[in-house]
């Protein structure tokens, strides 16, 4: 049977910092046991430190809000980005993050694809040159990007414009098909 007849199954995994490490940190872990400077509490707030964030340039970070609407089970492509990490944190729902490493070339490792649903108060910083692909569990889910301002600049040109991409890669791989067990 052909790939299409028989895509790759991948199973949803619940979001820990073990199992997203191999693709970047998970972020919205709890207060820690043994706060570090960057750590406050009081009765009106806490806050502490999750994740430096990296953009590779010395331009600084652009947060995005981003409206995810693709329900579909099936993966055929996978997007990189090749300078900057790339955070995501859900606001509305919960979305499933597909993720796959490279090999040495750059190319898919598709033996490392994995799914992980992300609900809102997680969220997920990939780090550059980490395949993804997100999808929604509901029929929009907004959530919070953080990435280098180059990058989407670039990536809306290719998308909207057709013009080569330079700093991200985006390829057709042979069909995923998640299941959501959550």
């Amino acid at each position: 049977m052909s790939e299409t007849q028989n895509p790759m199954p991948l199973t949803v995994q619940a979001l820990t910092p073990d199992t997203f490490a191999p693709f970047g940190w998970m972020l919205g872990q709890a207060f820690p046991a043994e706060p570090n400077a960057s750590a406050f509490t009081n009765p009106a707030t806490d806050f502490w430190h999750q994740h430096n964030f990296q953009t590779g340039a010395s331009n600084g970070a652009e947060i995005l809000w981003v409206n995810y609407r693709n329900t579909d089970r099936f993966v055929t492509h996978l997007e990189k980005h090749l300078l900057t990490e790339q955070a995501i944190v859900p606001l509305t729902g919960s979305i499933i993050q597909i993720m796959a490493s490279s090999h040495a070339d750059g190319s898919v490792d598709l033996a490392s694809a994995a799914a992980f649903i992300v609900h809102p108060g997680q969220g997920i910083c990939m780090r550059a040159h980490a395949w993804h692909a997100t999808r929604s569990l509901s029929a929009e889910v907004t959530c919070l990007m953080l990435t280098r301002p180059s990058t989407t600049i670039d990536l809306v040109s290719h998308m909207r414009d057709g013009q080569a991409a330079h700093e991200s890669a985006i390829v057709e791989i042979p069909r995923l098909a998640f299941t959501d067990s959550h």
